[in-house]
């Protein structure tokens, strides 16, 4: 089954029914299917690696990661729990955040803050003693939205550390946050020089490509194309992204309604859609910004 370039809203292959139309080639990197399928897997393990070491640039340097956990509990049962689409940590025991969020929540640096503190408080060793040193987090947020700038600079990567305000220095090098904001990046083809660029355009773009630009002809991103290929997935994996993709999709054109009349009743409608569809909050909230509390509500 494979239900690819229709020209039916209904298709049936392998007796499997497609009742949604994809005419892209490859997935949409936006979709919680997708991301995952690009990056959370052993076998992809070298794309994220690859990903990891050019965003981060000359401040580390990524040789080996394993994948992690994503369902963080607190410390007691009332605690809150986090579930990061992609956790993972290097050789050295440093800790990474890998999040893709799609909507821009009302709290969204508290939550980034709030996720950061689980590999922290991971760190301290269960009945013994301990000196309080701590391997670095570094938390990555792929943004399908942009933070507002006064500055108006454009800039489509923003890193986040603490500082000493007076002198304008870092205050404390291991704990990182990098945002990517996808729409501020504007770049085409021709413009591409780093791989971090390179990067920024095939995320932005490869659910829009038909084929592998001349510019990507890295070995890394020969295996991307290769892995985003719709036409490999398997019958399991076509359902889940069908259904990521549809939540994707509803989700984009109720936000690009209520951007027009100035409203959230567009995200509301999509959340209680969800709820009966069965998914969990955690994933509600992620796809539309509307906070817990409000979802539960429904």
């Amino acid at each position: 089954m494979l239900c690819l370039l229709y020209t039916e809203n209904w298709t049936v292959k392998n007796d499997y029914i497609c009742d949604m139309e994809i005419k892209e080639r490859y997935i949409n990197p936006f979709t919680d299917f997708g991301f995952k399928k690009l990056f959370a897997t052993e076998f992809n393990k070298e794309l994220l690696i690859d990903f990891l070491n050019h965003v981060l640039g000359d401040r580390e340097r990524v040789q080996d990661l394993t994948y992690l956990n994503t369902e963080n509990l607190g410390n007691t049962e009332t605690d809150r729990k986090a579930i990061f689409d992609l956790y993972c940590e290097n050789e050295k025991g440093e800790k990474f955040i890998i999040e893709l969020q799609n909507v821009r929540q009302q709290n969204f640096k508290d939550r980034s803050i709030f996720y950061a503190t689980f590999p922290i408080q991971s760190q301290a060793p269960k009945g013994k003693e301990w000196d309080y040193y701590l391997k670095a987090v570094y938390t990555i947020g792929v943004l399908n939205f942009s933070f507002p700038d006064p500055s108006n600079r454009e800039r489509y990567i923003r890193e986040v550390q603490l500082i000493d305000k007076e002198i304008g220095e870092i205050f404390y090098e291991k704990l990182m946050f990098i945002y990517l904001e996808m729409p501020r990046f504007k770049k085409e083809e021709s413009e591409l020089v780093s791989q971090f660029d390179k990067w920024m355009y095939v995320l932005k773009n490869l659910h829009r490509l038909q084929d592998r630009p001349v510019k990507l002809q890295e070995k890394v991103f020969q295996k991307l194309f290769s892995e985003a290929e719709i036409a490999k997935l398997n019958v399991e994996d076509m359902k889940a992204y069908e259904e990521s993709l549809k939540i994707y999709r509803d989700n984009y054109s109720i936000i690009e309604t209520a951007k027009k009349e100035g409203k959230d009743e567009g995200m509301v409608d999509v959340a209680k859609e969800m709820k009966k569809d069965g998914h969990a909050v955690e994933m509600i909230v992620k796809y539309t910004g509307l906070t817990k509390e409000r979802i539960e509500k429904l």
